[in-house]
């Protein structure tokens, strides 16, 4: 098995294990079951970025979050649209919140922030028990908008230096109705960042 097979592997595995403690959070909060699954752990460059995410022009609701700690870096969170006011009438209720039609787009943005933190600190936390780095979430923002244009404005508000993206494919089912959410989580390390997580893991990049 090559390297870049093994750091897919260990990577799948820190996402199941993120994804299960996301889910137990959720369902908690929602007070109703939740499964998380991740069909696709994948490691996407730079340039390809915008193209992995649903395209330049594609209109999505994304949130932007930093890493901090013993590692550096970003996190987006994609989904469409639609799935945003799924996931947000869910959460809104969870909070006995009355939602109106003047307050319900602010509601929503509040909701999906609060879902990529749950899903970050999660993804996060299992990857610091794999590698004993300290990393955890930023305050994260959210909107809705062009994907080129918002993560083109996160990459430039971080930043960035790194080579490539963690993707991780994030599919939610949640309740007996078994409503689905399916998103895309990308994890931007700084280029100091990755090879340290994978020497961490264990895994020697080639060329490094």
């Amino acid at each position: 098995m090559g390297t870049r097979e093994v750091e897919l592997d260990i990577l799948k595995e820190v996402g199941t294990i993120g994804g299960g403690n996301a889910a137990t959070a959720l369902s908690s909060l929602l007070k109703t079951p939740v499964q998380i699954s991740v069909p696709l752990v994948q490691m996407v460059p730079f340039p390809e970025l915008l193209e992995a995410a649903g395209g330049e022009e594609k209109v999505a609701a994304v949130t932007f979050l930093r890493i901090a700690g013993h590692i550096s870096g970003s996190i987006f969170f994609v989904l469409e649209p639609e799935e945003m006011q799924t996931v947000g009438r869910a959460l809104v209720e969870s909070w006995n919140i009355s939602r109106t039609p003047e307050n319900e787009q602010d509601l929503f943005a509040s909701a999906l922030c609060e879902l990529t933190n749950i899903l970050a600190g999660s993804y996060l936390s299992a990857l610091s028990d794999f590698t004993g780095l300290y990393m955890m979430p930023t305050v994260p923002s959210s909107a809705v908008d062009m994907i080129g244009a918002l993560l083109s404005e996160g990459l430039i508000e971080a930043g960035l230096e790194g080579d490539e993206a963690i993707m991780i494919d994030t599919n939610m089912t949640k309740g007996e109705h078994q409503s689905q959410m399916a998103g895309r989580f990308f994890m931007l390390p700084d280029a100091h960042s990755l090879p340290k997580i994978f020497a961490s893991l264990g895994v020697q990049e080639s060329g490094a």
